[in-house]
């Protein structure tokens, strides 16, 4: 598999999903899906094109999705993890920020993903990352924050009244905050410069982050949980595994680590 074969699936997700841009898409829920989270007609058109689009390629994959939970081809092989609309309720109520997310693995644990793809469905815009290659977003090599300064403080909160005030000191001395409701897009900013510190207590699955992290990684940033402890060796699943803290640099981390531990 390539990165190309993912910049397909992400071009017909825009053709089919994208042409419906900032029109409220139908609230009524599917049922939960193998993640837990209700499953919504957008999530599950948008898994379907890209279930069928990997089955075209006619290798031995293991897929691992918020809807369908995991699907093997061919006997199974290298673990494909999707989130196929991150920001589902965004997309529902009209607010124009989700995405879909493809991170590909070659073993069991979030240190063995070797790919990633984000596609913002509003834009087109593309972010992908190649392990020892580089972050790129619509092509163009990309790098996080070079300074220490928190310009931007993106979080994302489950559940508010438990998770904000786990945050506040650090939010606290940010020139800005925003909460966007999409994880994936999220971190792909930061990837690109946009965002200075990601930070979510709680704890989140695999396909919610896995490209974001390979992203961060090759653009140069920190990725690792709430505490500092490396991710690399959570496991890839469908299970809540761990709070998050991503930053464009290790001053920004570390200062941001130093806030929250306060």
């Amino acid at each position: 598999m390539k990165v190309e074969h993912l910049r397909h699936i992400g071009k017909q997700l825009f053709a089919e999903i994208g042409k419906t841009r900032l029109k409220p898409f139908t609230s009524e829920s599917l049922g939960k899906g193998a993640g837990g989270d209700r499953t919504f007609p957008i999530d599950k058109k948008a898994e379907d094109i890209i279930i069928s689009s990997l089955q075209s390629l006619n290798e031995p994959l293991s897929i691992i999705s918020e809807e369908a939970g995991l699907e093997e081809i061919k006997g199974g092989g290298r673990k494909v993890l999707i989130d196929p609309i991150d920001g589902s309720k965004n997309a529902i109520t009209g607010i124009p920020f989700y995405c879909t997310s493809i991170a590909v693995s070659d073993g069991d644990s979030i240190g063995s993903i070797f790919m990633g793809y984000v596609i913002n469905l509003l834009t087109g815009d593309e972010f992908w990352a190649e392990k020892g290659k580089g972050a790129f977003f619509n092509g163009e090599r990309i790098y996080t924050q070079k300074d220490d300064i928190f310009y931007l403080i993106a979080y994302e909160a489950q559940s508010p009244k438990n998770d904000i005030p786990k945050i506040m000191k650090l939010l606290a001395e940010a020139w800005r905050t925003r909460c966007w409701g999409a994880m994936a897009l999220d971190i792909s900013y930061l990837a690109y410069g946009a965002v200075s510190v990601f930070v979510t207590p709680s704890l989140s699955r695999s396909f919610d982050f896995a490209s974001g992290y390979l992203l961060v990684e090759e653009a140069g940033g920190v990725f690792t949980d709430i505490n500092g402890k490396s991710i690399d060796s959570v496991e890839i699943g469908l299970k809540r595994s761990a709070p998050l803290l991503a930053s464009g640099n290790k001053q920004l981390h570390e200062k941001a680590l130093k806030l929250l531990n306060m």
